[in-house]
């Protein structure tokens, strides 16, 4: 394995950390694929179009990471979240968007997201640090 991020596991091995993608939109659930192929120990083993897609699929897969859009048809990204962080609160939740950030941080608090970002801030630099950040608390 490449150099992996601090996701030990309970016997001192590293593993790879896994990440579900949640987005209506084909190209950013491409993008999001992309910078977690590019950041070392990252990998995306599952892709939701919508947020009940998502809740089912995170059961089936138990990720380690979900990055989610906020505005998506049906269940939005933020009750998404919610109900994730509610299921598993150790599970990192990330929401993504492509409006200013700034009017839906609050909301996303709520919602037990560690972080909220602008779509075009996903990088495998600021992936990685998400991790380590969430790994410390």
């Amino acid at each position: 394995m490449s150099a992996v991020v601090d996701a030990a596991r309970a016997d001192g091995a590293r593993r790879t950390v896994s990440v579900l993608t949640v987005d209506d939109q084909p190209l950013f659930r491409e993008a999001a694929r992309a910078v977690a192929a590019r950041t070392p120990g990252f990998e995306v083993v599952a892709e939701a179009a919508d947020g009940d897609a998502a809740i089912r699929i995170a059961r089936e897969v138990d990720p380690d990471m979900v990055i989610i859009d906020v505005r998506m048809a049906g269940r939005d990204g933020i009750d998404t979240a919610r109900a994730l962080t509610a299921e598993d609160p150790s599970r990192l939740v990330v929401l993504v968007s492509s409006a200013d950030v700034r009017e839906l941080s609050a909301l996303a608090r709520v919602a037990g997201a560690a972080a909220l970002l602008r779509k075009h801030w996903l990088t495998p630099r600021l992936l990685r640090g998400l991790w380590v950040a969430h790994r410390r608390r």
